[in-house]
Order: C-alpha cells, then structure tokens, then sequence
C-alpha cells in the first residue's frame, strides 16, 4: 500500500484529528468541509476519523482499564484509577458522529442516487465499525435516528433490541453493496483496501462475528467467522506513516511526541505488581509467564513491551516504541508507522476458535486454536524485526495437552475448560493495543471460565464497565440518558 501518497489525500482532515484529536469548531461550516468534496474524498475524511475513533483517547483508556497498559502521570495516572468525567469524551464522542457518522450517511445517499453500491457498502462498513466501537465503549448511543439529519435530538438506542441488531442488518446490507459488483471503485482513495469488494466484504463479516460474539449468538459469530478474513494480507488496517503531526501511528504519537511519561506498563496486580497482567503473561521471566514446552512466547514479549532501562520515559516497563525509522534495529508493536489492526485475521480465527467450541465441540476450538498458533509458527503479527532476534514457539496443541495436568492445563480443570481457558487468554494477549480485550473481560464477566479480573484491577474491588457520554452531547440533547451512567454501571449487552 503506497502509505505516503494515500495520506496527502486526507492531509488537510488528518490534521483536525492529530495530537489530541481535537476537532475544529462548527466543522459543517468550514470552506475545507470533506462534505464538499468528492464523494471518493469524503470517504478517505471518513475513514482518517475512523482511524482515530479505533485507534485514540478512548481506545487508550480502556487499554489501561484492561491490564494491557498503565497511567503513569498526569491526566493518564487519574484516567488509570478510572478517574475520568464527560469532559474527557467530547472529542471522542465528535470523532464518532461528526468525523463518521454524518459523512458515511452524506456518502451513502449520493452513491445510492448515483448506483455507486461499491462506495456505499465501504461506507457502510465503516459506519457500523465505528457504531459499533461506541456502542461497545458507551452502552445505548444513537443509531437509528442518528443519520436523519431533521432530528436534532436523536435517542439514544437500546443495545440488545435496536443497536446490535441494526449494525447486523447495516453490515448485511454492505455486503449486498459489495457483492452486486454495481460502481466503480474508489481506488487509492480508499486508504483501507485500495477499492478491493472481497477484502471489504471479508471484513464486514469479521465485524459481524464480532458483534454476534458482543450478544453471544456464537452460533451465528461461527458462521460470520467462516467468511471473514481468510489471511493476514486483508486485515482491516489503519495505514501510518513516519509524517509528524500527520500520518503516525496514534500510540506513538502520544507516548514519544506529545505526552511522553504519561503511560507505561509498568505496575499491575492492584498497584503492587512489576508489570501489567498481559506483560507477566508474556514475560519468560515472570511467574505468571503462560509458556510451556510448546509455546515460547519470548519474541511477543519484547515486540509488544519495552524495557528500556534508564533511557525510558518512565523508568517501567513501556508499549513498545522503538522503530526502525527513528535508526533502531526493531519495529515494537506501536512504532511510528506501523499500522494498526482494527479487524484482524487473528480476531476471526480466534472467534473461530472460541464460537466453535461453544457451538460445535472440543475437537472444532482445538482445530481453530491450532489454526491461529499454526498462523504464529511463521511469525503472525509480530514484526519481522523481532522474530529474527528472539525465540518464539506456537506448536500444534493435541487433545491430551488439556488433560487434567498436561501442559496446557496445570490447574486441575476439566479438558473443556482448560481448552476455553487458553482461547480466551490468547484472544485477551492477541488484542493489546485495541479495545477488544475490554469487550472480552466484560462479555465473560459472569462466566465461570474468566480471566482472574481482580488482578487487573488498579484501585478498588470493581471492574470498570464503560466510558462516560461526552459532556457536549449530555448538554445538547435531550434524550441522553438521565441519570447519567456511571464508569462502574453495567450496560445492557455485557450484563
């Protein structure tokens, strides 16, 4: 993908979303509006506010809430000990429903009066991620009245009887887009797929797996899954690039340009642990280190962390920043232009794994959670840089390895327990970095086979179950919800 050409096309609304992500005040009336543009170049505006929807503030809290990274300073040290109000959320409520929703509805009515199907099924695809990550992340949003623009108080949907099923059925509908072979494609406009109608359609699928997982409808997610993404070459990607103030991977942005010092991974276990919970899973040296005579976990460890000594921005263990166009020998997790997953190859065979055991049986998880560690013999997604530097393992498990005290189940479980157990922990370690661990953590909350929640926990004895609506919105319409959820208030979906 030719990243530094795609980005020029989106320069001039990428710089409304870079640093903090601020967006420029009365954004309709502005002479650079993207909804004045081509329709192919709303959709690149489009898809850049979905990057930061995906990949921004929002996406690094709950990180911090899930075990995967720390608040180290400032707002980030509050925000970690779930010290966080409505006026934390503006911006990433107005990513949402200013930088996505309003112009994937203004693309879709143009291509559907002009037949351009292609572009409108990518719309709505994109329409339906970040829907669908707000939904995840705030509980009831707007949806339904949200694309009539002759509402100016939209409800506020219900999860379970109209979110969930609308984003299924508007997915539904861009794969019919996508399949009717009708419009031209958009071509390096669209930044995610160049225009490509199969990967798109691969990835609705994958989108709707994963909401079917949100409702746990695993028999429909395992069905879903089964057209997903099919390999590593069509993951839906946020493109960066090595551009300051422009193209770079939004965690690297905040840890090494603009708020260096204020996250890490360096505490976890209520405050008194040397690492993050996902850390000391990964960290051979660590007693909580899941390896065994199959699994060398060596290679992900240092591509996802960085211990950097003294010369790190907090003196912990830290996200792993180090990139070979900074003159280091290695690419980390979030260097400055590596791209970032938001639906993955990984995810599908990981819903694969987790939907087909609960649906089909022991011998179908195994099957898929082979699949996904036969995916990592050859690397997976860990950078090249350091899977030629450390070791790294991902054997074929066998039936008798989830045996009472064979190497994938040391604690005395039952083998279907243990079998659900490593899924579940390989989907948690496999999502670090986006929000899908968070959904993990409170999907199975009230399950018997869980992460040990209490070990992620920061301050206090209860799990944080959602951000706070953005105070603009709270303001503005007067169909937020009153009284107002809190941080600790379960949402419908994950009850």
């Amino acid at each position: 993908m030719r990243k530094n050409s795609l980005f020029k096309l989106a320069l001039a609304v990428i710089l409304l979303f870079s640093a903090c992500e601020s967006i420029v005040d009365d954004l309709n009336t502005d002479p650079n509006n993207p909804t004045d543009a081509p329709i192919t170049l709303v959709l690149t505006g489009t898809q850049v506010a979905n990057i930061v929807v995906q990949e921004g503030h929002s996406i690094r809290v709950v990180n911090m809430w899930s075990g995967y990274y720390n608040g180290a300073d400032r707002q980030y040290l509050d925000y970690s000990l779930y010290n966080v109000n409505a006026g934390n959320f503006n911006t990433s409520w107005g990513n949402v429903y200013q930088g996505v929703v309003s112009q994937t509805s203004l693309i879709t009515e143009r291509a559907e009066e002009t037949g351009e199907r292609l572009i409108a099924g990518i719309a709505k695809v994109v329409k339906a991620q970040a829907v669908g990550t707000a939904t995840e992340l705030w509980g009831d949003v707007p949806f339904s009245e949200a694309i009539n623009f002759e509402i100016t108080n939209p409800a506020f949907d219900s999860q379970m009887s109209t979110l969930y099923p609308g984003l299924i059925s508007l997915l539904d509908e861009a794969i019919a887009d996508l399949q009717s072979g009708q419009g031209a494609t958009p071509g390096s406009a669209d930044i995610n797929y160049g225009g490509d109608r199969d990967s798109w359609i691969a990835a609705a699928y994958t989108l709707k797996a994963r909401y079917l997982m949100d409702m746990k409808d695993y028999a429909g997610a395992y069905t879903a899954a089964q057209q997903g993404i099919s390999s590593a070459a069509g993951d839906l990607v946020s493109p960066h690039g090595t551009t300051n103030d422009g193209n770079l991977n939004l965690t690297y942005d905040f840890i090494v340009q603009s708020r260096s010092g204020d996250m890490d991974a360096g505490v976890g276990e209520d405050g008194a642990g040397d690492h993050v919970y996902a850390a000391d899973l990964l960290d051979p040296s660590q007693a909580e280190y899941r390896g065994n005579a199959k699994t060398d976990e060596s290679a992900r460890f240092n591509y996802v962390y960085l211990d950097n000594g003294a010369d790190s921005y907090t003196g912990r263990l830290e996200p792993n920043y180090l990139s070979t166009a900074d003159g280091s020998d290695f690419n980390g997790i979030i260097s400055r232009d590596k791209d970032f997953r938001t639906a993955s190859y990984a995810e599908n065979l990981l819903t694969l794994a987790e939907a087909g055991f609960r649906t089909q049986g022991f011998d179908t998880g195994l099957t898929h959670l082979n699949e996904f560690r036969a995916y990592m013999s050859t690397g997976g997604y860990i950078d090249p840089t350091y899977t030629a530097a450390f070791p790294f393992v991902y054997e074929a498990y066998e039936a008798a390895d989830f045996n009472d005290g064979g190497m994938a189940n040391p604690g005395g479980m039952s083998a279907d327990d243990a079998l659900l157990m490593e899924i579940i922990e390989e989907r948690y370690l496999t999502f670090i970095g986006t929000h899908l661990g968070f959904n993990d953590l409170r999907r199975l909350q009230n399950e018997s086979i869980k992460l040990p929640m209490d070990v992620l926990l920061t301050r206090g004895s209860e799990f944080p179950q959602r951000i706070i609506y953005g105070q603009d919105e709270l303001n503005s319409n007067t169909n937020a919800p009153s009284p107002v959820p809190g941080v600790f208030d379960r949402m419908e979906i994950y009850q």
